[in-house]
């Protein structure tokens, strides 16, 4: 079955930098669009990134130009680069193919 392992939180200051992973199984990885959510506390989820099958990315604006989203297909793996992180970016991450299938997530918390 689909399945998403995702690792690479923790506790970061104001300003530092995290890089998540997402490991997908079950399905062909690479003909797949991947996305990253966040859910931070008392909040909905919502998207942050999204790349594309041929690696076009889009990201919510309140990431741009601190996150990068990239993928390698070969190890079934989607990665956030996170850079210059904020308290408000603080909340459990997920990756997911289409949204019906979810990850346990990485808790990412950005102290001020």
């Amino acid at each position: 079955q689909v399945q998403f392992v995702e690792s690479g939180g923790g506790l970061v200051q104001s300003g530092g930098s995290l890089r998540l992973s997402c490991v997908g199984s079950g399905f062909t990885f690479s003909i797949y669009a991947m996305n990253w959510y966040r859910q931070a506390p008392g909040k909905e989820r919502e998207l942050v990134a999204f790349i594309s099958i041929g690696g076009s990315a889009n990201y919510v604006d309140s990431v741009k130009g601190r996150f990068t989203i990239s993928r390698d297909n070969a190890k079934k793996t989607v990665y956030l680069q996170m850079n210059s992180l904020r308290p408000e970016d603080t909340g459990v991450y997920y990756c997911t193919r289409d949204g019906r299938v979810w990850g346990p997530g990485t808790q990412v918390t950005v102290s001020s």
